[in-house]
């Protein structure tokens, strides 16, 4: 938080008294189980109803776009975009690999951007430069101007999920962020949904203006997300202590809240000594091998689902609507997944529960040859690879203390993730079909490696947990003020398992 952001709460502060403020402890900071003053629990649920109505459907918006944009590439494809470009099958699969090897390597810096400057000015700027790269790829003209596009979409969308995964951990409290993240991310598989059917109408368009209707998706889509960016500079806000639409109360109410909880309220400055501690933990390196054993399941099945089906006997018109259903249930149990995983605060037993889901589904694909069969493999697989996804995800914005060294683990993660789907782009090769046993057989591999990933993990959160119950941390704070905090690595603060 800006220095500047940080008087004005303090002033707010000096005029208000809550309960919770005058007997923080740093005890309290450390626990995600503390309860509030009864006289201010029915505020405070106001007070998160009005949060959750101005920050997240502006942001879950955003990554709809993020999401249809990068994925309408799959609806393009089973509409003769690679015929029309004069690319081979495998030259497509390389567009689709420079796109997350601009993700990879621009994460990290755009977190970093964001840290010094401030989510009203970032975000939208991203948005507004994806979207017209996204539109410009519907006026390409040959395979370079392809692998450019794609190459610099991955570039300009890098920072949106790891920018908004730190920004909410900045307004609501650790036990409330998981919830809140997981209806974020909701919005890769309602774009899924949405994409199939906007793609089958777009296509309609074939020959309007003597354009395909694959390039109709992409300059429509892509204006869309153009004209969203430029009324997001207006609607998306910086930090609680200088939302305009919080009173001078509700800002002081949100500080105490966040002060008791976990370390938003912090006047951090930005330090590579920060980011080296996120680097150098090895737990954040299990929360980056949790996302890149989802993540290839997850591109794979979003950028090759149109083909996947159109290869199982459907038209292309067909394909694109079918991929409704898949998208459509792995939505809804997103959201179910999600309140169970609040209301019982447990996160690995879910993690380890749907991924299994989703392995069930490879396995009717890989041994299934009748297409309605086939056809309900995938939505096994969706409906199991979301709900995980979206609890991989929002854990270490949960478990990892300090806001540089938070950014830093969800940026981190993100981008080691993604290298497993620069792997999967390469693996639905157009040879391969109608079974694609390779591309499933990898999904399910790496599916199998994340429940035993995430197993590992919660094992060592619980022993972390446990040493710190006996007391056999506490070394840490000899000689420590007891003003100061030390993030996570404090013997006060216990992880979410």
């Amino acid at each position: 938080m800006a220095a500047a952001e940080k008087q004005l709460v303090d002033s707010a502060l000096a005029d208000t008294k809550y309960p919770e403020r005058e007997n923080t402890t740093k005890e309290d900071y450390t626990t995600s189980s503390h309860s509030d003053d009864q006289n201010y629990a029915v505020k405070d649920k106001a007070l998160l109803r009005k949060l959750d109505l101005k920050l997240l459907p502006a942001l879950t918006l955003l990554y709809l776009l993020s999401f249809l944009d990068r994925s309408n590439v799959a609806n393009a494809r089973v509409e003769g975009l690679v015929d029309d470009l004069h690319m081979t099958g495998n030259q497509y699969l390389t567009g689709l690999t420079l796109y997350f090897i601009g993700y990879v390597l621009f994460e990290i810096p755009c977190n970093i951007v964001l840290k010094l400057t401030s989510p009203r000015l970032w975000l939208p700027t991203l948005t507004l430069a994806w979207g017209i790269v996204a539109t410009l790829l519907g006026v390409v003209q040959d395979m370079d101007g392809f692998f450019t596009a794609r190459f610099f979409l991955g570039v300009a969308e890098s920072g949106l999920f790891p920018g908004v995964v730190f920004y909410l951990s900045m307004w609501y409290r650790r036990e409330e962020q998981h919830y809140r993240i997981s209806l974020f991310f909701s919005a890769a598989s309602l774009a899924g949904a949405f994409g199939g059917v906007l793609a089958w109408g777009i296509a309609h368009m074939n020959g309007v203006g003597g354009l395909r209707g694959w390039r109709w998706i992409f300059i429509l889509e892509g204006l869309l997300t153009i004209l969203v960016s430029l009324a997001a500079y207006f609607f998306i806000f910086n930090y609680p202590a200088t939302a305009s639409f919080l009173t001078h109360d509700e800002r002081a109410r949100v500080h105490s809240r966040l002060k008791a909880s976990n370390d938003a309220t912090n006047d951090e400055a930005f330090s590579w000594k920060n980011v080296s501690l996120a680097v150098k933990d090895p737990k954040v390196w299990l929360y980056c091998a949790g996302f890149h054993t989802m993540s290839l399941p997850l591109y794979t099945l979003s950028l090759f689902l149109p083909t996947i089906i159109k290869a199982l006997g459907y038209t292309a018109a067909q394909a694109q609507l079918l991929t409704v259903p898949p998208y459509s249930v792995a939505t809804v149990l997103t959201l179910i997944v999600a309140v169970a995983s609040e209301k019982t605060k447990i996160r690995a037993p879910f993690i380890m529960a749907t991924s299994s889901l989703a392995v069930v589904g490879y396995i009717v694909l890989l041994t299934n040859t009748k297409p309605s069969v086939a056809y309900g493999g995938t939505i096994l697989a969706a409906a199991g690879i979301y709900p995980s996804v979206a609890i991989v995800l929002s854990w270490p914005a949960n478990n990892v203390s300090g806001q540089t060294k938070r950014a830093t683990a969800n940026a981190l993660q993100i981008s080691i993730g993604n290298l497993g789907a620069v792997l999967g782009t390469q693996l639905y090769r157009s040879h391969d079909g109608p079974r694609f046993f390779r591309g499933h057989a990898f999904a399910l591999t790496y599916l199998v490696l994340n429940i035993i990933v995430v197993g590992v993990l919660w094992l060592v959160l619980r022993a972390e947990n446990g040493r710190r119950d006996r007391g056999e941390r506490n070394d840490r704070l000899s000689g420590v003020d007891e003003a100061e905090w030390l993030g996570d690595d404090d013997p006060r603060w216990r992880f979410q398992t």
